[in-house]
C-alpha cells in the first residue's frame, strides 16, 4: 500500500484529508482543526486546497452561520476568566 503525505510536517495523508472532507470539512482551515495538515511550514496548503477542490460544501450553511461542520462531540464554550486587577493578585 502506498501512502501519498500531503502534510509532512504532521504525516497526514490525502486519504485522511478526504476522510475530514467527507466529515465535513470543506476548507483547509477545517483541515487544519481537523488534524492540524497546513499549520506548521503551511506547504501543504495547496495540495489540501486542490483536493478539497472548488464543488459545493455540503455543511457551508453551518459554517456561515458559524456553526462547526466538523461531526462529533459539540464545542463546549469557556468558562469566562475574570480579570486581574494589579500582579499581587497572581502571586
Amino acid at each position: 500500500m502506498t501512502r501519498v503525505y500531503v502534510c509532512s510536517c504532521f504525516g497526514i495523508t490525502e486519504k485522511q484529508v478526504k476522510e475530514h472532507a467527507d466529515a465535513g470539512a470543506c476548507t483547509p482551515r477545517q483541515i487544519a482543526s481537523a488534524c492540524k495538515a497546513g499549520t506548521d511550514c503551511g506547504s501543504c496548503v495547496r495540495r489540501i486546497q486542490a483536493i478539497l477542490g472548488r464543488g459545493s460544501c455540503p455543511r457551508r450553511e453551518l459554517v456561515d452561520k458559524g456553526e462547526p461542520a466538523l461531526s462529533g462531540p459539540p464545542a463546549v464554550p469557556a468558562a469566562p476568566v475574570p480579570a486581574l486587577r494589579s500582579l499581587s493578585e497572581v502571586a
